[in-house]
């Protein structure tokens, strides 16, 4: 059994409401992994396994076990500050003078510079209920476009790939329990050893079945070590890697020609892309040999079925939305979609990174994925909210031009669950704008680095104080328990929205209720792509609470389809299901929808779309100054920016600061030495870190993970170049130089680990800062 217990607290802190077990979900990553949490020998909190949940089936990573951790005051806010005019520091006050102050500041900027001077940041972490009350927050209340979050920098060229290829935009268009059964997987920038731990075991089964790996990624990860082909392209050139195979696939006379012409469009445009990009030309750019090209193509090709998943790593590029497409466009020549087993998916990064986007914290989106430019999408929400639909904004900036604007025409900033000083790009010049504002007020768990320059920060619960519904990877929307009583002095979002609503002449159109919010939610969802009208709280907590996937529109057994998104269109103007019918009525409504696209997929004619892209190069490649290439990303002990993690002693100790990987001919050349600090150079900034040598990176790039505020901050170098489609940065390709520091940073390389040790972080380690539980980035 996996458990831990978190240390005795004051008696302010967090305390079980029962001794029961309550079924709930892991805070961190997307899989939102089953787990208990009961009380502890020492009065605090033990989280025990839920063997039942089909998802992990009771396995955590440390990052899970060790979650209650952050339930204790210790390590989190308890009560309002805002800073003092006459000190400049932030100092405790009430609710009510916290409160005050932020809905006169949103008055006056309103007054003097118009609605949009208001700018709203989100973030993915935050329940469906609070992103949804945070989008009709901004459009209701503040009438401002000016809303983004920070899941545009997790998987939002996945989204737009998959929008324009399916129709829709669904993470995982199959459960997770499908990939061992398929027979071949490529996948695509993915560390699922160290980001997801207990989604390891469906690739271990898949090869145990008799299925094949083959991972594609710069760095030999504990991922790729489990592979049965390792492709190492050269970082920012997975889209060319993609063409080139596709480019074998049709030269070997592999395409399903059956499948393309009953099911798709636009093959031959698309086909004559991909065949400009031969093999020795994709060797050339990418540094894959020619003979594990080939060998790809055979592996997939030959399994029956097959799948490409992929992640941050061809994703968050300048063209990630065209690499996501090549790699959809190989599903689809192959006959690898729409069909049981095969299909392309992306594995989504944030805990409620699906749901979070849904539901009106994107600066294009209305509640149930509806297009804001959408005149019948704008009459039906503006119904539900009891509004006009002309006063709805328009769309408003994608997350990091919101974040460049900042001090400019937005000269106020509330922001929820997000930490942008730490996980933004060009994150230098991101905190200047953020102290450029004339106000900023951030609601968090705790004292993150972007909280420290707020005007007023806001305590507020976290995932084991609050009922709310998460939406994971597969689109299994789960219901997430209230455990334990929040500290005195800590609201929940919901009230912080309330209580700034009602300063505003709003407050009746914002309960704090979750549930009451979500039975709206599934009102304004009713119809959309994203329909969650026939889900309820008490249909998430029949059985073993397993959850529903969406889309899932209310109505009786047989109505509407559960293999495609069309019963969401049938379902349109249907109202929520009556709470008094309880679960006698869930049962009676459509089953929810786990495989999408096996019918038809989402389109207008229900043809897949074939989009003809080409390989270009990154926004910056290596030069005489900048000759080294950086990539970024994740370890296994620590999360996004760290604000959890950061002050869980046991994840310190394993993962205690930031490090460079640095290949040994590299490192030899530059005469960097193994646990030397060296300064990593971007046309944007300087981060300083000791070095790890190792064979698993490639000889022409570092790696660093994002996870450190400090002079270790990754994104201090990262590129803000954006994808022309997603908006997606481009974080995990720019070039840098590396230089010699004459004295070490202070900061300590941590030794390669599978498991945290025991130890208690530093003063500083305890008091940097991060999001909170409430919000992942």
């Amino acid at each position: 059994m996996h458990s831990t217990a978190t240390p005795a607290t004051p008696a302010t802190s967090a305390t079980p409401a029962a001794t029961a077990v309550t079924a709930t979900h892991c805070p961190y990553c997307a899989l939102q992994c089953g787990m208990g949490l009961t009380a502890g020998s020492d009065g605090g909190v033990e989280v025990v396994e839920r063997a039942a949940f089909p998802v992990n089936k009771g396995a955590l990573c440390g990052k899970g076990r060790t979650a209650p951790a952050l339930l204790s005051s210790r390590v989190r806010l308890t009560e309002p500050l805002v800073r003092s005019h006459a000190t400049g520091k932030l100092t405790p006050a009430t609710w009510e003078e916290a409160l005050d102050r932020i809905a006169a500041e949103l008055s006056r900027a309103r007054a003097e510079h118009g609605a949009d001077a208001c700018g709203v940041f989100g973030g993915g972490g935050l329940t469906n209920e609070k992103a949804y009350a945070l989008g009709k927050f901004a459009r209701v209340v503040l009438g401002t476009s000016q809303i983004d979050y920070n899941g545009r920098f997790c998987m939002s060229s996945a989204a737009a790939a998959g929008q324009r290829a399916f129709g829709l935009d669904r993470g995982l268009p199959f459960p997770l329990a499908d990939i061992p059964r398929t027979g071949c997987v490529i996948l695509v920038g993915s560390n699922l050893a160290e980001t997801m731990p207990p989604a390891l075991r469906y690739l271990t089964e898949l090869r145990e079945n008799g299925g094949t790996l083959i991972v594609v990624d710069p760095r030999r990860t504990r991922t790729a070590e489990q592979a049965d082909l390792h492709l190492a392209p050269r970082p920012g050139t997975d889209l060319a890697l993609a063409l080139g195979l596709l480019h074998l696939v049709v030269a070997g006379g592999r395409t399903d020609e059956a499948f393309i012409e009953e099911r798709t469009a636009g093959w031959e445009e698309a086909r004559a892309a991909a065949m400009a990009h031969w093999p020795e030309l994709v060797e050339r750019i990418t540094g894959v040999p020619v003979p594990q090209l080939r060998e790809t193509v055979r592996m997939f090709c030959d399994a029956e079925t097959s799948m490409v998943l992929t992640a941050r790593g061809p994703e968050q590029q300048s063209k990630g939305t065209d690499t996501v497409g090549a790699w959809i466009n190989l599903c689809l020549a192959t006959g690898r979609a729409g069909r049981p087993l095969s299909g392309y998916g992306c594995l989504t990064g944030q805990g409620n990174g699906q749901g979070g986007r849904e539901h009106g914290q994107k600066a294009d989106q209305l509640p149930g994925y509806r297009k804001l430019t959408d005149p019948a999408a704008r009459a039906h929400v503006a119904e539900v909210w009891g509004v006009d639909p002309d006063s709805l904004p328009g769309p408003g900036r994608s997350a990091y031009e919101l974040l460049d604007a900042l001090g400019g025409d937005i000269k106020t900033l509330l922001l929820m669950g997000s930490n942008p000083v730490v996980s933004a790009p060009r994150a230098a010049h991101v905190e200047e704008r953020l102290r450029s504002l004339d106000f900023l007020a951030v609601a968090d768990v705790v004292l993150s680095e972007t909280a420290e320059l707020a005007d007023v920060v806001l305590p507020v619960t976290q995932w084991a104080e609050e009922t709310g519904t998460v939406t994971n990877l597969e689109g299994r929307v789960l219901l997430r328990r209230r455990a334990v009583s929040a500290p005195d002095g800590v609201r929940s979002d919901l009230e912080v929205l309330h209580g700034l609503a009602e300063r505003l002449g709003h407050g009746k159109k914002f309960p704090t209720d979750p549930r009451e919010v979500f039975e709206e939610l599934r009102r304004a969802s009713a119809g959309g792509a994203a329909d969650y009208s026939g889900i309820s709280y008490e249909r998430l907590r029949e059985g073993e609470g397993e959850g529903v996937f969406w889309p899932c529109p209310r109505g009786e057994e047989g109505e509407g389809s559960a293999e495609g998104p069309e019963g969401a269109d049938r379902a349109q103007g249907t109202e929520g299901v009556d709470r008094a019918e309880g679960a006698r009525s869930a049962r009676a409504v459509h089953p929810g929808t786990p495989r999408l696209f096996l019918e038809r997929f989402a389109t207008e004619d229900g043809r897949a779309r074939f989009v003809p892209v080409t390989h270009r190069a990154a926004a910056e490649e290596p030069d005489a100054e900048y000759p080294v290439l950086l990539t970024t990303g994740r370890v296994l002990a620590q999360y996004q920016s760290g604000a959890q993690t950061r002050r869980v002693e046991e994840l310190n100790a394993a993962a205690p600061g930031p490090f460079v990987e640095i290949h040994p001919r590299l490192a030899a050349r530059l005469g960097i030495a193994e646990g030397e600090a060296v300064a990593v150079v971007s046309r944007r900034g300087r981060a300083v870190a000791p070095a790890r040598v190792t064979t698993a990176i490639r000889s022409d790039t570092v790696f660093m993970p994002f996870h450190w505020g400090g002079e270790g901050r990754a994104n201090s170098l990262t590129h803000p170049a954006l994808d022309p489609v997603s908006r997606m940065p481009e974080f995990k390709v720019c070039a840098v130089r590396l230089e010699p520091v004459e004295s070490p940073s202070g900061t300590e390389a941590a030794a390669p680990t599978d498991k945290a040790e025991a130890g208690a972080p530093t003063g500083a380690a305890r008091a940097a800062g991060g999001p909170g539980l409430s919000g992942q980035g």
